[in-house]
């Protein structure tokens, strides 16, 4: 399996060169390609190779911004005009050239980022404008917010999160989310589910800085459509995750009388890249039928040696009263970008509507 870095192939780079010569006759494709496959690229990682065609491709471009705006809006007409299918993911270089290069020219960057983001998403590209220019960029994204197409106003919310993951954060929207609200307003009932996940992605990082925020904003927009049900639960979901008591209650997520029985570890001891398995029984002893949302815990060893928490969900659906069930679940330790694994002891728990009921240990070796 390629790594996604090898998008970046030569294959791609000429025909995005190609294609940038139907609109820049005098561009140097064979020059271009050469500068991209410097001694360094094999070793550089996927955002390096973003930037480093960035900063390739300025080269060749005019270095007055508006001039360079014009050929990138060009450029995407001819792609999206083309009856030959482009891979739109690799070309994540061209919302990074906006933010380098388009920083200072706000009234440039602002139009070409609304085109560009309904080529490839933006949401990266347009933080350092919020960080730079605040209340205008709010503003705009509060505009975008009812544009005619979904990709600009999944910008509005996506680009304004607090947390986005993989990008720089918002600290002055971590502290205060108010001035996103009426952004989330508008694209609470958007016709689009794309649209609406992002909504529920932003409430959920409002949740990790400002829970009763996000518990006010659930309790307004609940009851009114099943869409909008949805979108509220997903953006609790951190909230749900933590046990959070108030959240807990709003989903009738009781726990007192669920009992869980017969946990069995079944691997004490793991190699990597083997998974721990675990067993466990979950009854209903409650005498009407309840929702049960099953999680798990795995407390992974740190390089220091403390455990750090980390919540998986396995099910949630409705127990009948009495109902028993046996579980059954494996958690690999397949190796993963996102996660480095440490040697020694490690923790596994059962979850059961925020109550965390049972918990075990086995070793991990590395």
């Amino acid at each position: 399996m390629s790594a996604l870095k090898d998008v970046y192939s030569k294959n791609f780079y000429q025909q995005f060169t190609e294609t940038l010569k139907k609109i820049q006759p005098e561009f140097n494709s064979k020059k271009f390609i050469k500068n991209i496959f410097i001694e360094e690229f094999q070793q550089m990682e996927l955002k390096q190779r973003i930037r480093h065609t960035t900063l390739v491709l300025h080269e060749f471009l005019p270095k007055n911004f508006k001039d360079a705006a014009v050929i990138i809006e060009n450029f995407i007409d001819q792609v999206e005009a083309e009856e030959v299918a482009h891979e739109r993911f690799p070309y994540l270089f061209l919302p990074d050239y906006i933010e380098i290069f388009g920083i200072e020219e706000i009234e440039t960057a602002i139009p070409l980022l609304e085109r560009t983001t309904q080529f490839i998403t933006c949401e990266f590209a347009i933080r350092p404008f919020i960080l730079k220019y605040p209340e205008k960029m709010l503003a705009q994204m509060l505009q975008w917010s009812r544009h005619e197409n979904h990709h600009v106003r999944r910008l509005a919310s996506e680009g304004s999160r607090p947390r986005l993951p993989w990008a720089m954060a918002l600290p002055f929207l971590k502290k205060n989310p108010e001035p996103i609200f009426g952004i989330l307003e508008n694209l609470k009932n958007d016709k689009s589910e794309y649209v609406r996940r992002s909504v529920a992605n932003n409430l959920n990082d409002i949740a990790k800085d400002n829970p009763q925020i996000t518990l006010a904003i659930a309790k307004k927009w609940l009851g009114k459509t099943k869409e909008t049900d949805a979108l509220v639960k997903h953006g609790c979901r951190t909230l749900l995750k933590q046990g959070h008591p108030e959240v807990l209650s709003q989903y009738g997520l009781l726990s007192e009388k669920i009992l869980v029985e017969h946990f069995i570890i079944e691997t004490p001891k793991v190699s990597i890249p083997d998974a721990v398995i675990f067993s466990f029984s979950v009854k209903n002893n409650y005498e009407t039928t309840q929702t049960i949302r099953l999680e798990y815990a795995i407390y992974f060893n740190k390089a220091n040696g403390q455990l750090s928490k980390k919540v998986f969900k396995i099910s949630e659906r409705n127990y009948a009263p009495n109902q028993l069930e046996q579980v059954v679940k494996k958690h690999s330790f397949k190796i993963i970008t996102t996660r480095k694994y440490y040697s020694g002891l490690h923790k596994v728990s059962v979850i059961v509507n925020g109550s965390e009921k049972v918990q075990g240990t086995f070793i991990l070796n590395i």
